[in-house]
């Protein structure tokens, strides 16, 4: 971590970022700009018919789904964001894993503990029963 005396120093260190931003928001700014003043509007009924993924809609947009439906998505989330949770502990296994803090990236065969792949073992077995029990529960059925 740099410790800065002055603000000079400071703003010489984040003036490329303050550049890249700078630049970013400028290049937004002058497309958005071009593409009104350059693109005349011609609407036709055609055009103004709603169209996705290349099938003609069908039916109300205010159509009522399923319960099973929202059930689903929630699940999905759950799981995916419980998986992320894996990242941060895959960064800190090696550490996680030794009694003793690391020296040049490894510890000797010594000081190597249980705690790091314990601990998301226990992690893992939690996910599975909860994953189970929603299964058994028919949660997942799409009737």
């Amino acid at each position: 971590m740099k410790n800065f005396t002055n603000w000079e120093t400071m703003g010489r260190e984040y003036f490329p970022i303050l550049m890249l931003v700078g630049f970013v928001a400028a290049n937004a700014v002058m497309m958005l700009a071009l593409s009104h003043l350059t693109i005349r509007p011609r609407p036709t009924p055609v055009k103004q018919v709603a169209y996705e993924s290349g099938i003609p809609p069908l039916g109300d947009a205010r159509e009522r789904f399923s319960v099973k439906f929202y059930m689903v998505a929630m699940l999905f989330i759950v799981f995916d964001i419980e998986t992320v949770f894996m990242i941060p502990w895959a960064t800190f296994y090696r550490q996680l894993s030794c009694d003793v803090p690391l020296v040049n990236g490894g510890c000797s065969a010594a000081h190597l503990s249980f705690f790091g792949l314990g601990e998301m073992l226990v992690f893992i077995a939690i996910l599975l029963v909860g994953y189970v029990y929603v299964w058994k529960k028919g949660a997942l059925q799409w009737d």
